[in-house]
């Protein structure tokens, strides 16, 4: 197929799969006579295993990780780089708590009319 079936059939645009060429994540054919590079379902495939992977907050240097340690033995060094994602995600949660946290209770304030006829939000945002 054509890069921009390869696109298509990955359910990303053209110029996703140039930057995956340039990064070194998938491989770009040799030009044949007829001008035309043809991809294969591999490829398809190994975009679909980007785009998930991305999906999940790997990093392009994670990902390129990950695709080099495809074989049955390498389980033990997945496991390590995705139980890393995972204690980033928890934090990244635990943060996004504490700021939803942090509105509800300036929302709040807001329904509550201040004495000095200030916005309670830009009070708390301007203070120390």
């Amino acid at each position: 197929m054509t890069i921009g079936r390869l696109a298509s059939a990955a359910g990303v645009n053209l110029e996703t799969v140039r930057f995956y060429q340039r990064s070194g994540l998938i491989h770009e054919p040799q030009r044949p006579l007829s001008g035309y590079r043809t991809y294969g379902s591999g490829d398809v495939q190994r975009i679909r295993f980007i785009k998930r992977a991305q999906t999940l907050g790997f990093t392009l240097e994670e990902i390129a990780t990950l695709l080099q340690l495809d074989k049955a033995t390498a389980c033990s060094e997945t496991r390590q780089l995705a139980s890393r994602k995972l204690g980033m995600v928890q934090a990244k949660l635990e943060d996004l708590l504490k700021m939803q946290s942090a509105l509800v209770e300036m929302i709040h304030q807001c329904d509550t009319p201040q004495a000095d006829g200030r916005c309670p939000i830009i009070t708390a945002l301007a203070g120390d």
